[in-house]
C-alpha cells in the first residue's frame, strides 16, 4: 500500500495559526518594526508611546519569540499607565488639555504666522518644517485623544 506524499508546512506554527509567509510577512515586518519605532520615539516625544509599543510588539509577536515574550509585560504596563491617567477627573482633563494643546500647536506650526519681534533666533529657527510638523502634531493630539476616550471607556468604573 502506497503511502500519501508528504505535505509540507510553510511556516512554523503559533498557537494553532501558521506564521506569515511571503510578502506579508515583509509588510509585517515592515509594520511591525515602524510601530515599534514609533512607539520608542513616543516615549520622549508627544504621543501614545507604550500603545504603539504594543501594536508593533503584537505584529512582530507573529513571527519572533522574543517579540511573544515581551508583549505581555509591555501590554500590562501600558493598560496600567492608561488606567491610571484615567483614574481621576484632574488626570483626564490635564490628559484632554495637553491632547489640544497638541493640536492646537499643530495649526499654528502649519499656519507659520510671521515671526513675532520678541524672538531672539533668526527667522529660520522659526517654526521651521511647516505643515509637515504640523500635521505630526495635528495626529498626535488627535491619537492621544482617542486613546484618552479609549482609556475612559474601558477602564474607568461606570458611575
Amino acid at each position: 500500500m502506497a503511502r500519501p506524499p508528504r505535505q509540507r508546512r510553510t511556516g512554523a506554527v503559533f498557537a494553532g495559526r501558521t506564521t506569515p509567509h511571503g510578502a506579508s510577512r515583509i509588510i509585517g515586518l515592515i509594520v511591525g518594526w515602524l510601530l515599534v519605532l514609533i512607539g520608542l520615539a513616543a516615549l520622549v516625544l508627544p504621543g501614545p508611546g507604550l500603545l504603539a509599543l504594543v501594536a508593533g510588539l503584537a505584529v512582530l509577536a507573529q513571527q519572533y519569540e522574543w517579540a511573544r515574550r515581551w508583549l505581555q509585560p509591555v501590554k500590562r504596563k501600558a493598560f496600567a499607565a492608561a488606567a491610571q491617567g484615567v483614574k481621576s477627573t484632574r488626570n483626564i482633563v490635564l490628559s484632554f488639555t495637553g491632547a489640544l494643546i497638541l493640536v492646537l500647536l499643530g495649526v499654528l506650526w502649519g499656519v507659520h504666522p510671521a515671526v513675532p519681534g520678541w524672538w531672539p533666533l533668526g527667522d529660520r529657527w522659526w517654526l521651521p518644517g511647516g505643515w509637515s510638523v504640523g500635521s505630526g502634531l495635528v495626529v498626535s493630539g488627535l491619537l492621544a485623544a482617542a486613546f484618552i476616550v479609549y482609556s475612559i471607556r474601558r477602564f474607568r468604573p461606570q458611575t
